[in-house]
């Protein structure tokens, strides 16, 4: 084919486009875009080193993080048999209800310290099936502006309040980007059970400060969450952002401080003795750590929040009995018990409910929390 046909194959003398940048050499100004094409804008974003500078890290939600992070890595490793106990907000939309859920879990985190070791479930991120709310550090405003230096903004403030409570922290990281901004804050993190398959995922785990839980797939496979946690256990190069928020080439060490998280699935829950023993089985036929922490909610409790006290008693039972290889348990918790929808208008929100899955109440949470602690305390 001559010139001219390969030209007239690549559209080349076709109605000029913009193409949103300058063109090399000119000559793309006379022929249509090849990037770009379905980006409405680009909005440059503050870099984590000023948001640091901004919101910064006090002395005592410092302490709280360094502790917390190597109390948990204790109870991995089994030199401190109390239970963790990850709880809080399915995620989190209103700071104002935020700290004060905070405020209350502080004070019975210390009252039942003695057996188990309550963080505070912090999400401020939601990866969506099809689409919706992303969670409050993409949308903080809840009105589809996506003011996502002003979502930063707010996590961080929420975080230094929890920390500065004593609490430790838990978020499950959905981008890749966003831990340059707040992992400085996290005392625990998740991959969920819709990215653990994710090689992105994996190797930005690779390189977190913190233990990390790796969830089973929706559908209940454990294959995948192990082979998450033998990935994330290597060192590894990748695409990222650096503190000044330049593109960096990330090689990371290796994060030894890796664990499965049991959710449930398609099939049904997978908390009973039977999955459970099935999951550390898996664990040691990859010749991994067997201890594991149990969801209680999503698919534990399919979706409905009265059920995760079922799940909870198991799980409290089977430890009770003499299952050490399940070190720790979450539970979707808030204010007030159940949901809501989103609604048009924000203002409109029911203050200390749930905008995403259903949550038990704060009176049933204390109640698990203190059955929980009363149960163990003849084996811890």
């Amino acid at each position: 084919m001559g010139k001219a046909g390969q030209a007239k194959g690549f559209g080349w003398g076709s109605t000029p486009q913009n193409s949103g940048g300058s063109a090399a050499a000119g000559w793309g100004e006379s022929h249509p875009a090849v990037h770009n094409l379905n980006v409405a804008a680009t909005v440059s974003l503050i870099s984590p080193f000023q948001i640091k500078e901004d919101i910064p890290l006090t002395p005592a939600a410092y302490q709280t993080v360094v502790e917390s992070r190597e109390t948990i890595k204790q109870i991995l490793n089994g030199s401190d048999p109390r239970m963790l106990v990850l709880v809080g907000p399915c995620s989190i939309h209103d700071d104002e209800a935020a700290i004060e859920y905070a405020e209350r879990l502080a004070g019975l985190a210390h009252e039942v310290s003695d057996c188990l070791c309550v963080g505070m479930r912090v999400y401020f991120e939601k990866p969506r099936t099809t689409v919706g709310w992303k969670g409050l550090i993409n949308d903080p405003h809840l009105n589809d502006t996506f003011d996502m230096e002003a979502g930063i903004r707010k996590a961080r403030r929420i975080l230094l309040a929890v920390t500065e409570l004593g609490l430790a922290t838990a978020t499950e990281f959905l981008d890749p980007i966003t831990p340059q901004y707040i992992a400085d804050l996290i005392s625990w993190a998740a991959v969920g059970a819709r990215t653990t398959e994710s090689q992105t995922h994996r190797q930005m785990a690779s390189g977190l400060s913190m233990p990390v839980g790796y969830k089973n797939a929706t559908d209940g496979n454990l294959e995948i969450a192990i082979n998450a946690l033998q990935s994330a256990q290597h060192s590894h190069s990748f695409l990222g952002i650096d503190d000044n928020g330049r593109t960096a080439v990330i090689k990371t060490r290796g994060n030894p401080w890796g664990h499965v998280i049991l959710r449930g699935g398609r099939g049904g829950p997978n908390y009973d003795p039977s999955s459970v023993s099935g999951a550390v089985e898996a664990l040691r036929q990859a010749g991994l750590p067997t201890r594991l922490i149990v969801d209680c909610s999503h698919a534990n409790c399919g979706k409905k929040q009265q059920y995760q006290e079922r799940a909870w008693h198991s799980v409290i039972q089977q430890r009770v009995s003499g299952n050490t290889n399940i070190v720790g348990m979450m539970l979707e918790s808030n204010l007030f018990e159940g949901n809501q929808p989103f609604p048009s208008d924000p203002s409109k929100l029911r203050y200390g409910v749930s905008i995403t899955d259903e949550c038990i109440g704060w009176e049933k949470t204390a109640e698990l929390l203190r059955a929980g602690h009363a149960a163990l305390r003849s084996v811890i």
